[in-house]
């Protein structure tokens, strides 16, 4: 798969599913100000995707965060396995400590088929950490400082996007995901015709 339709799907995906659904109330704000950055690495094995991640992580130190304040790091050849995927967050924790970006940065999951502990393989709250991809979300604690000051009960960001979803239904969610699919499929269709 393109690089270029990975990241179609996952902007398609943000779009509709995250800010869209209103899951994070603090992504709409840096996608309006085009302030993430999707990465896809090729890594086909979880010591490559260190090194990516290590990479991601320097740019991100590196970089002004108006520019960008935020990276979406897609491994869609590696970790497809949710429990190896899970086990590797570990790893990735140690690096983000070994490299001494604990406290500057932070990681969130994301799954195509994340499951939080505890929980039903099907169960609804799970689609909050679901993707199109395998990804890592790499965070400025800065940010998210700011942004979880604006929302002092971040626990009902939780139920609220509980009862989105379970208003929402599977079929439905399912549907949008679909959707995700085909808006990238159609970008991928439209850039091949403006290029013929």
């Amino acid at each position: 798969m393109q690089h270029a339709a990975v990241i179609a799907e996952t902007q398609a995906w943000v779009k509709r599913v995250v800010v869209g659904l209103n899951l994070c109330p603090f992504a709409k704000a840096v996608l309006a100000r085009g302030q993430i950055r999707y990465a896809v690495s090729d890594a086909t094995e979880p010591t490559s995707l260190l090194v990516a991640l290590l990479e991601e992580l320097e740019r991100l130190a590196r970089c002004d965060p108006a520019l960008t304040d935020t990276t979406l790091l897609i491994h869609p050849y590696v970790l497809a396995d949710f429990d190896t995927y899970n086990q590797f967050l570990d790893a990735a924790e140690a690096l983000l400590a070994d490299a001494g970006y604990e406290g500057v940065f932070q990681l969130a999951s994301f799954h195509p088929d994340y499951r939080f502990a505890g929980t039903a393989a099907d169960a609804v709250e799970n689609a909050t950490n679901r993707s199109p991809f395998p990804m890592l979300h790499l965070l400025r604690e800065a940010s998210v400082e700011r942004a979880v000051s604006a929302f002092p009960d971040a626990a009902e960001i939780f139920e609220a996007n509980l009862c989105t979803l379970r208003a929402l239904g599977k079929d439905a969610l399912a549907a949008l995901m679909a959707q995700c699919h085909a808006d990238a499929q159609r970008g991928a269709a439209g850039e091949a015709s403006n290029a013929a």
